[in-house]
């Protein structure tokens, strides 16, 4: 059974804190910097690759025809962006 662990931008902070020495307010804000960094480079429509990590993907769906689970009505599903993320060789090879 697999332990379920979720990683906040606190918990980076804190491991930033830990590793160089920095204070927790400029740890949290070189997080928060980075986080915006990708979140505006994505909004853009740009991919965001982070060597040995992966890379976040922002790719275009096309508009499709689907049913409502609830009514079993068709409808019609609009075009949309969605962002994907596809990990490194690196970081699939650690997870093995």
């Amino acid at each position: 059974m697999t332990t379920m662990f979720i990683l906040n931008k606190n918990d980076l902070a804190k491991a930033v804190r830990e590793e160089y020495g920095c204070t927790g307010k400029d740890c949290k804000a070189i997080v928060t910097d980075v986080f915006d960094t990708i979140r505006e480079s994505l909004a853009k429509g740009n991919d965001v690759s982070i060597n040995g990590f992966g890379k976040f993907e922002v790719k275009n769906r096309k508009a499709r025809k689907g049913i409502n689970p609830a009514t079993k009505q068709k409808i019609e599903i609009p075009a949309s962006r969605g962002t994907f993320f596809k990990p490194s060789k690196t970081l699939k090879d650690k997870l093995k």
